[in-house]
């Protein structure tokens, strides 16, 4: 992996206005390079916001989860890699994913396919009508992803390791969920710390609530980046 550790570590901006958004963002400095903002910020005119932070020459992970028929997913990606987006996201169906990848080609944006969101477990997914647990999901997920073309999935660190075998080397695996030694798991249910992620084969780590809730958020920051480090990491800063 040539990117230092951190353009690894996705800051998750899920706080409800853009002034505690940026505060946040102030808070960590030259620490964050990286932030996701998705639906919580989007509709509080965070879509404005990430094109600024992408100006200053932030990295930005959009996370708005596309899904619809195919013609509405690719105008949409069309112009959400105008905006200088770095990575983007889409439920992993099938259909969908292949009429991203071929409406974002030339334009360096980073398609990630959400397998099973980390909030779910094997319940929850019966629940919804699936048939397969997490695990066979996920795997079944990634392999179409790495199929049509993505340039990276989202699943839970637990299957980070496993997706690693499905999608090779190269393509991006993202994994939220991470809490660090002692945090609060919140409504998350499958998690990992971010050393035992980075150990596994993630690639990149969204951390949100244990940073952005931190009474030191740049504190909080140095931690996790630190645990990263100690990690099985072939690039370091």
């Amino acid at each position: 992996m040539a990117e230092a550790v951190r353009d690894r570590l996705i800051i998750g901006l899920d706080v409800p206005t853009i002034a505690e958004a940026q505060g946040i963002v102030d808070a960590i400095g030259d620490d964050g390079q990286f932030y996701k903002i998705g639906y919580q910020l989007v509709f509080a005119g965070g879509l404005d916001f990430a094109r600024d932070l992408a100006a200053s020459g932030k990295k930005i992970f959009l996370d708005m989860k596309l899904l619809d028929i195919d013609n509405t997913v690719a105008k949409g990606v069309e112009n959400i890699a105008r905006m200088g987006m770095t990575m983007l996201t889409l439920h992993a169906y099938p259909k969908a994913m292949a009429a991203a990848v071929e409406a974002a080609k030339g334009s360096g944006l980073c398609l990630l396919g959400v397998t099973v969101l980390t909030s779910m477990d094997a319940d929850d997914l019966t629940a919804a009508g699936y048939a397969d647990d997490p695990r066979a999901l996920v795997l079944r997920r990634a392999a179409q992803a790495r199929e049509a073309g993505m340039g990276g999935i989202v699943c839970s660190a637990e299957e980070a390791a496993i997706v690693r075998e499905v999608v090779g080397p190269d393509l991006a695996v993202v994994t939220p969920g991470i809490r660090p030694v002692g945090a609060d798991k919140g409504d998350q249910k499958r998690v990992m710390t971010p050393f035992d992620a980075i150990s596994a084969g993630a690639s990149h780590l969204v951390v949100g609530r244990p940073i952005v809730k931190a009474e030191d958020p740049r504190a909080a920051t140095r931690a996790i980046l630190d645990d990263m480090r100690r990690a099985a990491w072939p690039s370091n800063d």
